[in-house]
């Protein structure tokens, strides 16, 4: 996994990991990264120091904590539910279509079964699974 600091033509500023550089690449040239503030899918890499890995026993942070990590969860959801289409059941179908350039490039989210999550894999389909927490505590 790479982290990448990204900026969009209005000047946001933000990191997202990919697979590797190549990951990234391809992803860009489908207009599938989108800047999570405005929404602009003009996005290039922004200069960022190389994080260095150290050999000495500093001191480490403390892991998220499950509160942490259901709200980081909340916040991908609402992002996901703001940027993306919702295509259900039809997940995979549009995953294949957008991939062989069928369909327009556009972030998609729904539902797929593990044997459809792993034929798109096999197929070099770029897809993630997200854990869906509730929306709010509500």
């Amino acid at each position: 996994m790479i982290l990448f600091k990204l900026r969009c033509g209005a000047e946001h500023e933000f990191e997202t990991w990919f697979r590797d550089g190549a990951s990234y690449e391809r992803q860009a040239s489908r207009g599938l990264i989108t800047c999570p503030e405005c929404g602009s899918t003009n996005v290039e890499k922004a200069l960022m120091a190389p994080r260095l890995a150290r050999s000495d026993s500093g001191t480490k942070a403390a892991p998220p904590s499950p509160e942490q990590i259901r709200r980081m969860l909340q916040q991908l959801r609402r992002h996901v539910e703001t940027n993306c289409d919702y295509v259900g059941d039809r997940f995979a179908q549009e995953a294949r279509r957008i991939h062989q350039g069928e369909a327009e490039a556009r972030g998609i989210y729904g539902e797929a079964t593990d044997d459809e999550s792993r034929a798109l894999a096999e197929e070099g389909i770029e897809v993630a699974r997200i854990p869906w927490v509730p929306a709010s505590d509500a």
